[in-house]
C-alpha cells in the first residue's frame, strides 16, 4: 500500500490541480455540510423554542434561518460538484497530456510491451480514477474535516462532556470506519482491477477483428470469454461493496451512540439547570447531522484505495521517478539518413539483425526484403530514432537518430507503421494528424493517388464522415494510412508492408506510386515482401537469417537492384516466381 500511496503521490503532481480552484470547491463543500448541521441545530433551537410558546416575533429568525440554510445547503453542494468536477476533468485532461509526453520521450519498450487494452486502460480508465480520487476521496475528507471539527467546538461551548462524546464518535464513524474498509477493498479490488484489464483486452480484440472472428468460428468462444470476464467483474464489485455497507452501518451505528451518549451527559446538565432546555434540545438533534461528512468516508477510502491502485500502474507505464532523463540533441538542417554496419534488437532481447548500411536521401528509394520474423521492423523503428542502435552507426545529418530531438527528427522522417492507428474521427482529421496544413484538395489528391477515390466518393459525408471500426475495411485502412504517409511534410518515409492487406494487383499499384510517384523531394525506404515492383527501386538490401545457426542474426546478404539481385540472389529468383 506504501507503493501505491506514493505513485498516487507523483501522479496527482501530473494532475497539476489549480489551487484556486481546489480552494473553492472546498469552499463550497464546508458551506454545504456546514449547512445541513446548522439546519438541524436551528431546527432543533426552533422546535425546543416553540414548545415554551413564547411570543411569535421570537422565532422569526430561527424560522427564517430554518428556510435559508434548508435552501443554501442543496445550493452549495450543487456549485460545489460543479466546481470540484471542473477541477478534477481540467488535471485528468493535464495527467494524460502529461502522460502522452512521458511516453513520447520514453523508451518504446514500455508501450510496446503492453496488449492495446491494458494501454487503453492505463491512459484511460485509470487517469478517469486517479481524477476520481479529487472529487470522491480528498474533498470529502478535507470537508468533513472541518465540519467536524468546526461543530465539536461548537457543542464544547454547551457542554464540555457532550464535545467529548460526539468526537470520540466521530472519530470512529471518520478514522476506523475508513481503516477497516481500506483494508477490506483492497483485494476485492485488485481482482476486479485484473479482470478490467481481461475485458479491455477482449474487448479491443473482439472489435478491431469481429468480421475475421465471425468468419473463423471463433466470435462465440471470445463472446463467452467477454461474458465470464463481465461476471467476475460484478462478483468483485460485489465484494467490494460489502465493505462500504459495512462502513455505512458502522456510521449509523456511531451516530446512534453519539445521540444517546449526549441524552445520557446533558440530562443531568439540564437537572443542575447548567444546561438550558433548549440547549439540550441542539446538542441531542445536532449529531444527526453531524455526521452526514463520515457517511462520506467509508467510500471515499474506498475510492483512495482505487485510485491508488491506478496510479500504480500508470507509474509502471512511466517509469522511476529518478530514471535520468535520456539526453537530447538537435538535429542539424537536410535530410540524409545514413546507416553504416547496423545491428539492432529490443532492448533486454538478443540483436535480430545486423550488417545493415544504407544511404537515405530525397529522390532515393530503398527496399528491404527477406523472411519474416528476422527484424526487418525492428530495423525500421531503429531507423527512425525510436530504438538505440545495438552496433554500427545510424545518424540522420550527422546526427545519431537514438536521442534526437522528436520534434525536429519527426520534421525530417516519418514513420508509418504495419498497426498504425485510425482515429475515431472523420477521413479529412486523420490526414491531418500527420500535416495540419493539409487542405481538402490535397487530401481528395492523395486519397485518390492511394485509390480510394471510389470509396471516398461512397461515404455519406465524404471526406466529413465520421469512421468507425465497421465503416473501413483492412485494405481501406491500409491506404488511408499510406495517404497520411503521403500527407506528412518530411522529406524521408518509412514504411513498413505498405501492400498488407491488399489484392495482389491493388498492392502493385500502391507499391509503384510510392516507389515511382513520390517525386525527387522525398526519399522512401520500403519493407515489403512484394518483389514485382521493386524494379523502380533504387536499391535493394536482401536479409537473410544465418544459414548454420538459428540463434544467430540476420544479415543483409545481398545490396543491388532488382535486376542484380534476379542474377546474383536464388532466393530473391524464387521469392518472385512464389508471388507470381
Amino acid at each position: 500500500m506504501k507503493e501505491d500511496l506514493r505513485a498516487l503521490r507523483r501522479v496527482l503532481k501530473l494532475l497539476q490541480i489549480r489551487p484556486g480552484g481546489f480552494a473553492l470547491s472546498l469552499l463550497l463543500g464546508v458551506c454545504g455540510l456546514g449547512a445541513a448541521v446548522a439546519l438541524a441545530a436551528t431546527s432543533a433551537w426552533l422546535i425546543a423554542r416553540a414548545s415554551q410558546m413564547p411570543p411569535v416575533l421570537t422565532l422569526t429568525i430561527a424560522a427564517t434561518s430554518v428556510r435559508f440554510f434548508g435552501i443554501s445547503r442543496a445550493l452549495f453542494r450543487y456549485l460545489q460538484r460543479l466546481a470540484s468536477h471542473q477541477v478534477a476533468l481540467d488535471g485528468m485532461d493535464r495527467l494524460r497530456l502529461g502522460i502522452y509526453d512521458l511516453l513520447v520521450a520514453g523508451p518504446i519498450e514500455r508501450v510496446a510491451r503492453l496488449q492495446r487494452g491494458d494501454l487503453l486502460n492505463r491512459t484511460g480508465a485509470d487517469v478517469d480514477t486517479v481524477g476520481d480520487f479529487v472529487v470522491k476521496s480528498l474533498l470529502p475528507a478535507l470537508v468533513a474535516l472541518i465540519v467536524g471539527l468546526g461543530t465539536v467546538v461548537g457543542f464544547a461551548f454547551l457542554s464540555v462532556p457532550a464535545a467529548v462524546i460526539l468526537a470520540a464518535m466521530l472519530l470512529v464513524s471518520g478514522v476506523v470506519v475508513p481503516l477497516l474498509t481500506m483494508r477490506s477493498t483492497r483485494a476485492a479490488e485488485a481482482a476486479e482491477l485484473e479482470s478490467q484489464r481481461d475485458l479491455a483486452v477482449s474487448a479491443m480484440t473482439i472489435m478491431d477483428g469481429a468480421d475475421e472472428l465471425r468468419v473463423s468460428g471463433q466470435l462465440p468462444a471470445l463472446q463467452a470469454q467477454l461474458g465470464a470476464v463481465t461476471h467476475r467483474i460484478n462478483r468483485a464489485r460485489a465484494a467490494a461493496d460489502r465493505p462500504a455497507a459495512l462502513g455505512t452501518a458502522l456510521d449509523r451505528v456511531a451516530m446512534g451512540l453519539a445521540v444517546v451518549g449526549v441524552l445520557l451527559v446533558a440530562t443531568p446538565e439540564v437537572g443542575a439547570t447548567t444546561l438550558a432546555a433548549v440547549a439540550f434540545a441542539v446538542l441531542v438533534l445536532t449529531p444527526l447531522s453531524a455526521f452526514e461528512g463520515t457517511a462520506e468516508l467509508a467510500p471515499a477510502a474506498a475510492q483512495l484505495v482505487r485510485s491508488a491502485q491506478a496510479a500504480r500502474r500508470i507509474v509502471d507505464l512511466l517509469g522511476p521517478e529518478d530514471e535520468p532523463e535520456r539526453p537530447v540533441h538537435t538535429v542539424p538542417a537536410g535530410a540524409t539518413l545514413v546507416a553504416q554496419d547496423l545491428a539492432v534488437g529490443w532492448p533486454g532481447h538478443p540483436v535480430v539483425a545486423e550488417g545493415v548500411s544504407l544511404e537515405l536521401k530525397p529522390g532515393t528509394t530503398t527496399a528491404i526484403v527477406g523472411p519474416s520474423g528476422i527484424g526487418k521492423t525492428t530495423l525500421l523503428y531503429t531507423l527512425a530514432g525510436m530504438l538505440a542502435p545495438r552496433g554500427g552507426l545510424c545518424q540522420l545529418n550527422g546526427a545519431a537518430t537514438w536521442g534526437a530531438d522528436r520534434d525536429q527528427f519527426t520534421s525530417v522522417v516519418s514513420l508509418t507503421t504495419e498497426d498504425a492507428h485510425i482515429f475515431g474521427t472523420t477521413v479529412f482529421e486523420n490526414l491531418r494528424v500527420a500535416n495540419p496544413k493539409l487542405t481538402r484538395e490535397e487530401a481528395q489528391d492523395l486519397i485518390g493517388r492511394m485509390g480510394l477515390r471510389l470509396w471516398l466518393e461512397a461515404l455519406p459525408d465524404g471526406l466529413d464522415t465520421l469512421l468507425t471500426p465497421t465503416s473501413i475495411s483492412g485494405g481501406e485502412r491500409r491506404r488511408l494510412l499510406l495517404a497520411r504517409a503521403l500527407a506528412a511534410p518530411a522529406p524521408l518515409m518509412l514504411l513498413d508492408e505498405p501492400g498488407e492487406h491488399l489484392d495482389s494487383q491493388t498492392a502493385q499499384e500502391i507499391l509503384h506510386e510510392l516507389l515511382a510517384g513520390t517525386g525527387k523531394d522525398r526519399g522512401v525506404v520500403v519493407v515489403t515482401h512484394r518483389l514485382s515492383e521493386l524494379a523502380l527501386a533504387d536499391r535493394i538490401l536482401l536479409v537473410e537469417p544465418a544459414p548454420d545457426n538459428g540463434d544467430a542474426p540476420a544479415r543483409v546478404v545481398k545490396v543491388g537492384t532488382h535486376e542484380e539481385l534476379l542474377n546474383n540472389s536464388s532466393y530473391y529468383r524464387w521469392a518472385l516466381e512464389q508471388e507470381k
